[in-house]
């Protein structure tokens, strides 16, 4: 009997990177269905805030979530209407999230008790991202007009929000930049992690057979500089627009941070990568209008 639970252990452990023990606080949170438990919330923050936010001021902001938008046109093609199109992304996320638990063989509960925990957790992760986007930020900035340096710590803000930008349109313009944070957190992890690496690994180790462990790393630099090029130039509408003027330290630091998610999502799962994302966004937002929108 004991040599049985031994080995139900074991093969337990075998598809993740880390053999967590098993219904451990570590395993529980990397469930896929502790991710959709746990994102819910987020999600329909972003739904609802989308539509409750003025359009003019989302133009006016240039506030969008590029990933969102692919997901949309992805769906149009396979036949979804404009209005389904609207819903259908976060349906999508959902979806491949159940797929995933199906997949697991893990259990289906969530202890209300892990939810501050988690918080907690992204929030810590989210640390070290805002610690290096000080670093990286150019020192000469300090010389600058105030609206400029605010422009440009805006730029640093919207690491990760496409078309973000910064704005003195008051608490609006706030809930906007917040908003957009929260859905790239939720999207962004949604492509450039969860489904982009998956696609690379199979490129590179079924394809081109790639050894596993280069086939990781591969997958990790080659999703990371698409996750940092993307931020530069977008595809819209059939073609490719420029969504904000190159700089090099911008690019290095998306860069180095998402090979900080992709490790974050081997280990943690997609739940605690997205919420870290999205509360990076948020902090950094809040920063900005806190300190340099005076």
């Amino acid at each position: 009997m004991a040599r049985s639970d031994t080995k139900q252990n074991l093969n337990y452990g075998t598809s993740q990177l880390l053999n967590l023990t098993r219904d451990s606080y570590l395993e529980r949170t990397s469930r896929p269905f502790y991710a959709i438990a746990f994102l819910l919330p987020f999600i329909l923050f972003y739904e609802i805030g989308t539509f409750l936010i003025n359009t003019d001021e989302l133009n006016r902001s240039q506030v969008r979530v590029v990933t969102f938008f692919w997901l949309q046109e992805w769906l149009k093609l396979l036949g979804y209407s404009g209005k389904l199109a609207w819903v259908a992304p976060p349906l999508v996320v959902v979806l491949i999230l159940l797929g995933l638990q199906v997949a697991s063989r893990k259990q289906w509960y969530f202890q209300f008790s892990d939810v501050i925990p988690m918080v907690v957790e992204c929030i810590f992760l989210a640390v070290p991202l805002i610690v290096l986007s000080l670093f990286i930020n150019n020192p000469a900035v300090a010389t600058q007009p105030a609206s400029e340096v605010g422009a440009f710590i805006g730029q640093v803000s919207g690491f990760f929000v496409s078309g973000l930008q910064a704005s003195s349109g008051g608490e609006s313009s706030l809930l906007a930049n917040i908003v957009t944070g929260i859905g790239a957190g939720i999207y962004e992890e949604l492509v450039f992690r969860l489904i982009l690496i998956c696609v690379l690994m199979m490129v590179f180790q079924d394809l081109l057979g790639i050894s596993h462990k280069r086939a990781i790393i591969g997958a990790v630099i080659v999703s990371a500089a698409l996750f940092s090029a993307h931020h530069h130039v977008v595809f819209i509408n059939g073609r490719f627009t420029q969504s904000s003027k190159f700089c090099m330290e911008a690019f290095a630091f998306r860069t180095a941070a998402g090979v900080y998610f992709a490790a974050l999502f081997a280990v943690r799962g997609f739940g605690i990568t997205a919420g870290t994302h999205a509360f990076y966004d948020i902090i950094a937002t809040l920063l900005n209008a806190l300190f340099f929108h005076a």
